[in-house]
C-alpha cells in the first residue's frame, strides 16, 4: 500500500506539465503513472499544478542569537504556509557559524524543529580556513557564506588575499554578498538621518561592481565556484551575464517588485536592505537578467526585523525584510503577468539549485526522488497581510497587496505539511544531502 497519491494533478516532469497521478512511499516518489492502488492517503489535485518542491537558498532564521525577531521553527512555517520545501539558512547568527561545533549545534537546533527541510551555510572568516578545508561531507553543509562588506552580523572577509584563501582553502560553492566594504566605508558620511532614500546613495551600484568583479576574478583564477547573492545593478548584470560557468547569481523578488524612490516613499525604512533597492533602471535590468536566463536563483533573503527596530530613525533601522512567505506569491504572479514562464520559474527555485549546490534526489520530479512538492492554483488571486506572516516580526512589505498564484500546498518528504494557508502535523524536516 502507498503512504499518498497526488491524483488529477498537472505534474511537471521534464520541461512540460502532465496529467499524471504521482505514488509516495517511505518519503520517495515510487509510481508516475495513472495509479488504482490502495493508499492512505489522497490529495486530489485537480485544476491545480504539482511542482518540484521550491528551494529557497537564501534565509536568514536569526538562531542562535535574536530569537526574539525569528527561529528555527517560526522561520520553516513561514516557508511551508509559503510552498518551499527546504531553505538554505544563514550562518551570521550570534554567534556566527563559523566552526565545526558551531554548526553541530545549529543542526541540533533544526532536529524535530522545522517543518521544511535544511541546510545550513558555513560561515567564513579571515582565520577559519582550515575549518573551511573540511567541509566536503559536512552534514547539511550547502556551501560556505562570505561577507565581502559588512550587513547584520560580525562575519566580513573584505582584504583581498583573505578572500583568496577563503576560495582556495574550500571544495563547497561560496556564495557571496558582494559589496565593496573600503567604499562603503568612504561613503557611510554620505548618510542623512532620517532621509532613508540615502541608503542606495551610501551602499552605491560601484560598491556592488567593485567587489563583484574581484570575486570573480579571483574565483576564475583559482577555477573554484562562486555564487553571487542578491545582485541588484545593470553594471553587475552585465558583467556577470558575460563570465558563466563557474559564477552563478541571485536575484531577489523583492528587487524584481520594488524600485527607488517610489518604495522609499511608500515603505520608509521598511524597504531598506543590503544591497538597497535601486532606480528602475536597475529594476529593469534585473527582468532582463530573468528573461534572458542569465541569472540562476531567485532567493527571498528572507531578513527579518521587528517592527520596533524598523521604526528607528534612519540609519539606526536595521537592513533587512522577510521573504520566505511570500516569494512565490510574488514571482507567481510575475508569471501570470508575462514577465517570465513557469518554467523559468521552476529552472530558478527547484532545478538550478539542486544542480549548482549538488543536493541529492531533490529539484525533479522523478522516480526514486524524495517526495517534495509545490503545489500551486495559478488562478488564485491572494492579499498578504502583516496578520498573516508566520514569521515572528509579523510584517511584510507587500502587506495589502494582491497576487495572482498561489502555493495551496506543501508536500515535504511525502507528508503534506501545509493545505489551504493551515499547517499540518508536527516538524518533520530533514538536512539536505549534497554529492
Amino acid at each position: 500500500m502507498l503512504d499518498l497519491i497526488i491524483k488529477n494533478g498537472q505534474c511537471y516532469i521534464d520541461n512540460k506539465l502532465v496529467n499524471i497521478d504521482l505514488g509516495i512511499k517511505e518519503g520517495k516518489i515510487v509510481e508516475i503513472e495513472n495509479i488504482n492502488q490502495q493508499s492512505k492517503e489522497k490529495f486530489d489535485a485537480s485544476n491545480l499544478i504539482v511542482l518540484p518542491g521550491c528551494i529557497d537558498t537564501q534565509v536568514h532564521f536569526r538562531e542562535p542569537g535574536s530569537t526574539d525577531t525569528e527561529d528555527l521553527n517560526s522561520g520553516s512555517k513561514a516557508a511551508v504556509i509559503g510552498g518551499i520545501t527546504g531553505v538554505f539558512e544563514m550562518p551570521n547568527t550570534n554567534p556566527p557559524t563559523a566552526n565545526k561545533e558551531e554548526f553541530q549545534k545549529k543542526l541540533d537546533l533544526a532536529k524535530d524543529r522545522m517543518f521544511c527541510n535544511y541546510a545550513f551555510y558555513f560561515g567564513a572568516t579571515p582565520s577559519n580556513q582550515s575549518e573551511l578545508s573540511k567541509l566536503k561531507n559536512l552534514e547539511g553543509c550547502c556551501g560556505v557564506k562570505l561577507f565581502a562588506g559588512s550587513s547584520t552580523g560580525n562575519l566580513l572577509v573584505h582584504k583581498e588575499e583573505d578572500i583568496e584563501k577563503v576560495f582556495e582553502h574550500t571544495s563547497k560553492v561560496v556564495s557571496v554578498h558582494s559589496e565593496d566594504e573600503d567604499i562603503l566605508n568612504q561613503r557611510k558620511k554620505l548618510r542623512e538621518n532620517g532621509n532613508v532614500l540615502t541608503h542606495q546613495v551610501w551602499r552605491n551600484e560601484e560598491s556592488a561592481i567593485s567587489s563583484t568583479r574581484r570575486i570573480v576574478k579571483i574565483a576564475k583564477r583559482l577555477n573554484k565556484k562562486a555564487h553571487i547573492l542578491h545582485v541588484t545593478t545593470k553594471e553587475e548584470v552585465d558583467f556577470l551575464s558575460q563570465h558563466k560557468g563557474n559564477i552563478t547569481f541571485e536575484i531577489t523578488p523583492q528587487h524584481l517588485t520594488l524600485y527607488s524612490p517610489d518604495c522609499y516613499q511608500r515603505l520608509g525604512t521598511y524597504a531598506q536592505m543590503n544591497p538597497p533597492i535601486r532606480d528602475k533602471s536597475h529594476y529593469d535590468r534585473l527582468w532582463y537578467a530573468v528573461r534572458n536566463n542569465y541569472n540562476d536563483t531567485i532567493g527571498s533573503d528572507h531578513a527579518p526585523h521587528l517592527k520596533v527596530n524598523k521604526d528607528k530613525e534612519y540609519p539606526n533601522s536595521p537592513s533587512g525584510m522577510p521573504g520566505v512567505q511570500t516569494i512565490l506569491p510574488v514571482m507567481l504572479n510575475h508569471v501570470n503577468e508575462g514577465r517570465l514562464k513557469l518554467e523559468q520559474l521552476v529552472k530558478l527555485l527547484c532545478e538550478n539549485p539542486t544542480n549548482i549546490f549538488g543536493i541529492q534526489n531533490k529539484g525533479f520530479i522523478k522516480k526514486d526522488f524524495d517526495a517534495d512538492f509545490t503545489i500551486i492554483d495559478l488562478k488564485k488571486v491572494i492579499e498578504i497581510k502583516n496578520e498573516n506572516i508566520e514569521s515572528k516580526c509579523g510584517w511584510s512589505p507587500f502587506n495589502g497587496e494582491k497576487f495572482k498564484g498561489t502555493p495551496v500546498a506543501t508536500i515535504v518528504n511525502g507528508e503534506i505539511k501545509m493545505k489551504n494557508g493551515k499547517i499540518l502535523g508536527e516538524p518533520s524536516g530533514k538536512p539536505m544531502v549534497f554529492k
